[in-house]
């Protein structure tokens, strides 16, 4: 593992975590928990088998990951503690996800974001319930209740609202990124009232 060689703790944290595909492993450990290593190349489309072995391998030395039962990798206590940072930068990247493009997408990230966006107690937050169908993935839920958003599996039973089509129209829409309208123009299609979305309060990766 090279260094930086500088006494500054941003230059210490990227001599752990700075090489390229490091965060996202940290992402699919922080959304999956503890993994085999066949699943963590499935999240990671792009990613060379040999790569994926040096740098867990690396995460493994440096005490961010441990081997656990039946060959899973996990975070340690400490790994754990990139949680933060992490969304953080989720939140940061708004901009950037503008477009898809031909990127590659599963639908478990769709989690990562939900968790940028709307992590922590908003008390102005609307309670609601949004199901959510993201091409290619199983149906979800999102669910806004005393001030804090969570998803879970499976079709709602009442939604508020219905959400399908693409992954980047969806979390557009729901991010509050994107209008109803430019949503719906990229094959977002919405059942309920769309402008109840707004209750949710996203967050942003700007300062308050």
């Amino acid at each position: 593992m090279r260094s930086y060689g500088q006494y500054c703790a941003l230059a210490k944290a990227l001599d752990v975590i700075g090489d390229r595909w490091t965060l996202l492993i940290v992402r699919e450990l922080l959304l999956r928990g503890a993994c085999r290593y066949t699943d963590l190349k499935n999240g990671l489309p792009g990613i060379a088998t040999n790569l994926l072995a040096d740098r867990l391998r690396d995460l493994e030395s440096a005490g961010v990951i441990e081997r656990r039962d039946e060959g899973r990798y996990a975070l340690t206590p400490w790994g754990e503690g990139l949680h933060e940072p992490i969304y953080a930068l989720g939140r940061w990247a708004g901009p950037l996800m503008q477009e898809r493009g031909d990127a590659a997408f599963r639908p478990q990230w769709l989690r990562h974001m939900v968790i940028a966006r709307f992590e922590g107690s908003d008390p102005q937050r609307r309670d609601m319930v949004v199901e959510v169908r993201v091409e290619g993935g199983e149906p979800a839920a999102l669910v806004s209740s005393a001030g804090r958003v969570h998803l879970v599996r499976g079709a709602a039973a009442s939604p508020d609202v219905v959400l399908s089509g693409p992954p980047d129209g969806v979390a557009g829409l729901l991010g509050g990124r994107l209008s109803i309208a430019a949503a719906k123009s990229r094959g977002v299609k919405v059942g309920g009232d769309a402008a109840r979305l707004a209750g949710l309060r996203p967050r942003t990766g700007l300062p308050a």
